[in-house]
């Protein structure tokens, strides 16, 4: 049996990859629709190996028949048009942040908690987490199957697609800028992103928090486990796609960085590429593309009585955020859910 698939926002980064998933992973569909704002319609979207998409006005669409809808929108688009796909029996998989912390819409990475998807009809609804707290609880879930966490620091090292095509955009024509003397203000960065990392994602909100860095508190706690204490810094870098978090996470109990090699070794969607020896270690530029999450650079810290460092990279449009959708389309298909 095939299902007809929407994707909301197809024309943007994530809604590209959305597309290229689905064909590069032959999801079973027998209908793809990709949709789009009004001004967007008409255009021709790629659909992978399989040709091209002409986009559909998202205004105008009826979600009735639709089995699955992959939205990418922006969370002010997908707090309008979710709800009314969804009462249409349309079962919606939203990378927005708009749902993520309501307590009825689960929140769900796959390898990690899709035991949570459990009452998702309730809304027919479900969240897709940010895209540095996808990479951050993959690598958090071995470890704490084996030794509970206690608390976390991460600091990440986040790449422009992050911020859509728009903020990719800017780093290639402001970089190109510099070399032609041609000095550009930022549009889209409160700060020049060329050769700069700047210390601030997302708006401000509390106790001098960002909202990237409040993300990753509450979701990895309604992911993984609420009574573990998370401090984040969330930074952007001038990378193109690829994102890197420095790790520090400290446990209950002792583990051993071999034990810790072992359990994430084993891990769906986890590779270990760590021999500090030989300089090999996984960076951003090298992740593009690839569907996993890389670990690198585990050792002790010797600062706290259980502690250890690790190094984690993934490609943001990737598992970061249009794989993770699909793979809960993939895991709704597979425990009978549609």
């Amino acid at each position: 049996m095939g299902y007809r698939v929407a994707v909301v926002g197809a024309t943007g980064a994530v809604g590209s990859e959305l597309l290229n998933i689905l064909d590069e992973r032959n999801f079973p569909a027998d209908e793809v629709i990709a949709l789009a704002s009004a001004r967007s319609a008409g255009k021709e979207v790629s659909f992978g190996d399989r040709g091209t998409l002409r986009v559909q006005a998202l205004e105008a669409f009826d979600f009735d028949g639709v089995d699955v809808a992959l939205f990418s929108p922006g969370a002010s688009v997908s707090a309008e048009f979710a709800p009314k796909a969804a009462a249409q029996g349309c079962v919606v998989i939203d990378n927005t942040s708009h749902f993520r912390m309501e307590p009825d819409i689960p929140l769900i990475v796959p390898e990690v908690n899709s035991h949570a998807l459990m009452g998702f009809r309730e809304r027919n609804i479900i969240a897709n987490p940010n895209c540095s707290t996808i990479q951050l609880v993959m690598a958090l879930k071995p470890l704490h199957d084996i030794a509970a966490i206690r608390r976390v620091v991460v600091s990440t090292y986040q790449s422009v697609s992050g911020g859509g095509t728009e903020a990719m955009d800017e780093l290639f024509e402001h970089t190109k800028a510099i070399y032609m003397n041609d000095k550009k203000q930022p549009e889209i960065f409160r700060k020049p992103i060329p050769f700069n990392v700047i210390p601030q994602i997302d708006v401000p909100v509390a106790d001098g928090l960002y909202k990237e860095e409040w993300k990753m508190v509450v979701e990895t706690q309604k992911i993984l486990d609420p009574s573990i204490q998370v401090c984040a810094t969330a930074v952007r870098v001038p990378v193109f796609v690829g994102h890197s978090e420095s790790v520090n996470v400290e446990f209950l109990t002792p583990i051993s960085v071999q034990e810790a090699r072992d359990a994430l070794y084993e891990f769906e969607g986890i590779v270990v590429i760590d021999d500090y020896e030989n300089y090999e270690y996984v960076t951003p530029i090298e992740c593009v593309g690839e569907f996993a999450v890389f670990v690198s650079r585990l050792r002790v810290d010797p600062t706290v009585e259980h502690g250890l460092n690790l190094w984690v990279v993934s490609d943001n449009l990737r598992k970061g955020a249009a794989l993770n959708a699909v793979q809960i389309a993939e895991t709704l298909v597979s425990e009978g859910y549609l």
